[in-house]
């Protein structure tokens, strides 16, 4: 009986830290998705404010967000600490450039350790389907009509991307399989788009 209770006892231990173990490293509740994308763009060798605002509008994987908030996340989160802001030359007037602190660094181990959870996307194509049978399939295939071209720019986008990939080579095997999960996501949209063009009149 007391090896048995000792046996149960251990396993609730171990659910219960293992409880703590998420909660504390889930705890920084200072912090968004859009922070830790924030910390990670600016990486090992820093940046400023319009080079995180540049990088997600040239490959458009990552700007979901609008465009002051480029200036503004980076901003607070070296109020908080986990950036450290400095005055270099710019082109015509002083930039503030960005670099991790040792805080920013343990908060990015911290929230990888943490469960990935599916999360939810905006999606254009998904919210045209939902209204279909409001406003009739012919109104939206032709809709679709112009997605054949943006999803050809964004395999553009992805073969510059794994271009720019290779001059980065402690990060370039983490981008590879970012931009194959964005290959993949192209060809879903390319079904889809052959999906509508087959079965929705126009």
């Amino acid at each position: 009986m007391a090896s048995y209770m000792s046996g149960l006892l251990g396993k609730l231990w171990n659910v219960v830290s293992y409880k703590l173990r998420i909660t504390v490293l889930s705890s920084r509740d200072d912090l968004t998705l859009f922070s830790y994308e924030t910390l990670a763009l600016v990486g090992r060798g820093g940046a400023g404010a319009h080079d995180l605002r540049r990088i997600a509008k040239r490959d458009r994987f990552l700007a979901w967000a609008g465009e002051s908030q480029y200036y503004v996340e980076p901003k607070r989160l070296a109020k908080l600490g986990y950036l450290e802001a400095r005055k270099e030359p710019g082109k015509t007037r002083e930039r503030t450039v960005y670099t991790l602190t040792e805080k920013g660094l343990e908060a990015l181990r911290e929230w990888a350790r943490t469960p990935v959870e599916f999360t939810p996307f905006k999606s254009d194509a998904l919210l045209r389907l939902l209204a279909a049978d409001l406003v009739g399939e012919e109104a939206v295939g032709e809709g679709f009509t112009g997605l054949r071209d943006d999803l050809e720019d964004m395999r553009g986008r992805v073969r510059d991307a794994a271009e720019r990939a290779k001059t980065l080579p402690h990060r370039e095997k983490y981008l590879n399989l970012g931009l194959d999960f964005v290959d993949g996501l192209i060809e879903l949209y390319e079904e889809l788009l052959e999906k509508v063009e087959r079965d929705f009149s126009t």
